[in-house]
């Protein structure tokens, strides 16, 4: 089989999963590399989100696969996830965005290597920065929100990265680029509570980004609004509000239950480790259990948005945290 069917084989087996992918030289390593140090130098990048989220990256194969010949990027569309809390007496819910649920990785290298394996091939997990790497590798395209779009899926999708030994024979590199659409849209810019999102420059303010705050330890800053908090991790301001997400909005499964006793648990940031087992696998099988020090800080602001004084978004079918007995 040549170069050009065994890459065409790998695409097919991952689609025939339900994943799309895109095969580039791991050559490419090094334009990723200037494309986000280039991007701080440029002062494009805030210093504080730069050190604590673009430093953690390896430009450079594993040792197990140190003659790496390709890179594959995959897609795998992710629902919203819905969890429920209890406390007194009531039942409250509240949404995790897609792309927390990082089991869907192992599925995904499951896969492949099972497929490379039939083929004489190997792959190893690939640290890189991954939006980047999908947008230059023509898998996807930026929002005017600088998350990826992966066509029929939206930008409900988890990403992920695989070194391999396939040899690249055919490839499509580009540069960035922004959806059509987002050329006359402001959906996204208008929904942003925070200014991330701004007019005057494509790269967003990700110093100014819900979910940079709510994914880190400590208070929030001082500026962001009781009521702008709308998911237990994460943000879905801009995403709800795409277009493109229109046939996705309502995609949400889930409804784990966290009773009064674990609710008070969480509310009072009680570390992971301390945590009583079915808890902590509750929040193991969520994939939320590395957030387990700020989860408490993030429901409480949540359950601030049902207090009986705080002013409830009943313009929007947005599903913010909500009382099940209301």
């Amino acid at each position: 089989m040549n170069q050009g069917r065994l890459m065409q084989e790998v695409r097919v087996r991952l689609r025939e999963n339900g994943y799309e992918s895109r095969t580039v030289s791991a050559e490419h390593v090094h334009d990723l590399r200037e494309g986000i140090e280039g991007s701080f130098v440029c002062g494009l990048l805030n210093a504080e989100f730069y050190q604590e989220r673009l430093t953690g990256f390896s430009f450079k194969p594993p040792d197990v696969l140190s003659d790496a010949r390709s890179l594959i990027v995959v897609a795998a569309p992710q629902p919203q996830v819905r969890v429920v809390f209890t406390r007194d007496g009531q039942s409250y819910s509240a949404i995790i965005p897609p792309t927390y649920a990082y089991g869907t990785d192992k599925r995904v290298e499951d896969i492949l290597s099972l497929v490379l394996s039939g083929l004489g091939y190997h792959a190893a997990r690939a640290a890189l920065p991954l939006k980047l790497l999908s947008v230059r590798s023509g898998l996807s395209e930026y929002g005017r929100n600088n998350i990826c779009y992966v066509p029929g899926m939206g930008s409900f999708v988890r990403l992920a990265a695989f070194y391999t030994d396939l040899p690249c024979s055919e490839e499509s590199w580009r540069e960035p680029r922004m959806l059509d659409r987002c050329q006359t849209c402001r959906a996204c810019l208008n929904s942003c509570p925070t200014g991330a999102i701004a007019s005057d420059r494509f790269m967003i303010r990700a110093e100014l980004c819900i979910t940079f705050h709510n994914e880190r330890l400590g208070e929030f800053p001082s500026w962001i609004e009781p009521s702008w908090h709308n998911c237990i991790v994460g943000c879905l301001h801009c995403q709800r509000a795409c277009p493109e997400n229109r046939h996705l909005v309502k995609w949400v499964e889930g409804d784990l239950i966290f009773s009064e006793e674990e609710t008070a648990l969480i509310l009072n940031s009680t570390p992971a480790g301390s945590l009583p087992s079915e808890t902590a696998k509750k929040l193991e099988r969520l994939d939320i259990i590395e957030y387990a020090d700020m989860l408490g800080r993030n429901l409480a602001a949540l359950l601030w948005r049902q207090e009986p004084s705080s002013p409830l978004d009943s313009q929007t079918n947005a599903p913010l945290l909500s009382s099940h007995n209301q």
